[in-house]
């Protein structure tokens, strides 16, 4: 009923409360005899970790993961894995002004409408603290996808109007600037226009872009299970993304079909593409090429200045955020969405093998090459 577990195969189960004592997830599914220790997951929390710059919140928390289950001597079981990440920073008495009253943006007023009682601490199941659990099960799909030769790379494409040049774009300048983009100089502009922003008690938004490279042609299923309306779903439930784009995404709606369409070719007996308009999916199913998706994140709700907005009681107040808030959600998203992305291509893969009869019959063997049954 909560609609805590994604993934059909490759399945997880988030758990934990942004004030509660603990944050975690259980991963059910993860194939056994992988190398796995908790220095694999924790490089991929501390990109989403608080504090790293005057950008994002100061809630102090280390995101320390411990494994509890599901690994003997260095690998996984098979059996379930069990993440857990600790709350060691919670300041409570920051939200007692908000208990009654609801925050514009922010899901206090659907949740005590759905449920009837709300954990308005740091907002509880509705934090962005819940995607630590995210991030983990994501850094173990990460580590399979790789050993698999599939490589997952998100980065912010554009933080309000300041878009990243095409010209200036090295992936590498990611890691040289607060806001995890791509072109350094977009960044430095980007720096002015958050700085100000927080100057003026306000947020702004962004989009972040992901990439999947060298996933095999075949992935997804028709109809329902789409491989793009799968990951659309994963990408959606990021609780502040609002739009989620496949290759082009809205800006097909301006070409015509000789434009649109994606002419393909081979060469030295590969088969290649002129374009890809369609973001490496059609029909549901991935063609072989780059999967591209982009995510449109909203400003970040919490903001000091002052808003109008209702209480439980049913009157008009005037409210004032108070407590420690990111000024823009987009940089710590960007892992956010790479490991939701992961966990959509991980568990499509896995499903992908029963599809056909050579693909059983290459894992387990035809009738004649199967070891007779004990007698």
């Amino acid at each position: 009923m909560s609609g805590s577990t994604f993934g059909s195969i490759f399945q997880i189960t988030t758990w934990g409360e942004s004030h509660g004592r603990a944050i975690g997830v259980v991963i059910d599914g993860c194939p056994a005899g992988l190398p796995l220790c908790e220095e694999d997951i924790q490089k991929y929390l501390d990109r989403r970790r608080p504090g790293q710059s005057k950008f994002t919140t100061q809630r102090g928390e280390s995101d320390s993961v411990q494994i509890l289950s599901g690994t003997f001597q260095g690998k996984t079981t098979g059996m379930p894995l069990s993440l857990m990440v600790p709350n060691t920073d919670q300041r409570s008495r920051d939200y007692g002004n908000i208990a009654e009253v609801y925050r514009p943006g922010h899901a206090d007023y659907t949740f005590d409408q759905k449920y009837g009682f709300r954990d308005y601490r740091g907002g509880g199941r509705s934090s962005g603290r819940e995607t630590i659990g995210r991030v983990a099960a994501g850094a173990v799909a990460c580590k399979i996808l790789e050993r698999l030769g599939v490589t997952v790379t998100a980065y912010t494409k554009s933080i309000g109007n300041i878009q990243v040049s095409p010209e200036r774009f090295h992936l590498d300048a990611c890691a040289g600037n607060p806001f995890y983009m791509p072109d350094a100089e977009a960044a430095k502009e980007a720096e002015a226009l958050v700085t100000q922003c927080m100057a003026n008690k306000d947020s702004t938004g962004g989009v972040v872009e992901c990439i999947v490279k060298n996933l095999p042609a075949g992935v997804g299923d028709p109809c329902f299970d789409k491989l793009d309306a799968n990951l659309a779903k994963a990408v959606m439930s990021i609780g502040a993304v609002k739009a989620v784009e496949i290759g082009d995404g809205v800006a097909v709606t301006t070409l015509h079909g000789s434009e649109n369409n994606d002419a393909m070719y081979y060469e030295n007996g590969v088969l290649s593409k002129k374009s890809n308009h369609g973001g490496g999916i059609y029909g549901g199913i991935s063609d072989g090429s780059d999967i591209i998706l982009r995510a449109h994140i909203k400003p970040t709700p919490s903001i000091s200045a002052p808003q109008n907005t209702i209480d439980r009681a049913g009157s008009n107040v005037e409210i004032s955020i108070h407590g420690r808030h990111d000024p823009i959600i987009v940089p710590r998203a960007v892992v956010v969405v790479e490991c939701m992305t992961a966990l959509t291509v991980l568990d499509g893969l896995l499903s992908s093998m029963t599809s056909r009869m050579d693909k059983i019959e290459s894992c387990f063997g035809s009738a004649d090459s199967l070891p007779h049954s004990l007698s």
